[in-house]
């Protein structure tokens, strides 16, 4: 047997809005007892203000830029379980970034339970929009592509955020043995 030569320091969620990355990433991080970082947390901490204020004065661009800055930031962290924000990996640059450290996991949910999930939530950018499950569609065939990338894939769809927890931590156990 060869040993596996990328053994991850970190843990990365990836995946839409709605698909569970924060809640499943503070229990991931209790479970572990690593430190958790939301790269939305740490681009508002940075710009001083929120993301829907950003995306509002600066744009999308803008938002984009700081991800990427964010990304390389990230590099240096050990014993981190990382929650990034939905558009994250659209930047082929930030999936490399986070697979030098992290194994990479995306949470992928039907665009149904995504809206039901994320309807109530005026803090999503992306859903100023008249039609939002539309909208979700849309985004979410889109950026299906970059999400297959992720060196896992776990549906949340009909799942406690528990049972998708423990489905994450076994293929992290396996990827750092």
């Amino acid at each position: 047997m060869t040993a596996n030569p990328r053994v991850p320091a970190n843990l990365s969620l990836v995946g839409f809005m709605g698909t569970g990355k924060s809640s499943t990433g503070h229990l991931l991080a209790e479970m572990l007892q690593y430190e958790f970082v939301d790269t939305d947390a740490l681009i508002e901490h940075q710009a001083g203000e929120s993301i829907l204020e950003l995306f509002a004065r600066s744009g999308e661009a803008a938002f984009r830029r700081l991800e990427a800055e964010v990304a390389t930031v990230l590099e240096g962290r050990q014993r981190t379980v990382i929650s990034t924000g939905g558009g994250f990996i659209l930047n082929p640059a930030n999936l490399e970034s986070l697979r030098r450290h992290s194994l990479v996991v995306c949470l992928w949910a039907s665009p149904e339970a995504i809206f039901e999930r994320v309807r109530h939530q005026h803090h999503r950018p992306l859903l100023k929009d008249p039609d939002p499950l539309g909208r979700i569609r849309k985004l979410l065939a889109e950026r299906e592509p970059f999400y297959r990338k992720a060196d896992v894939l776990v549906n949340t769809d009909l799942r406690s955020t528990r049972e998708v927890a423990l489905q994450v931590l076994h293929h992290f156990q396996v990827a750092r043995s």
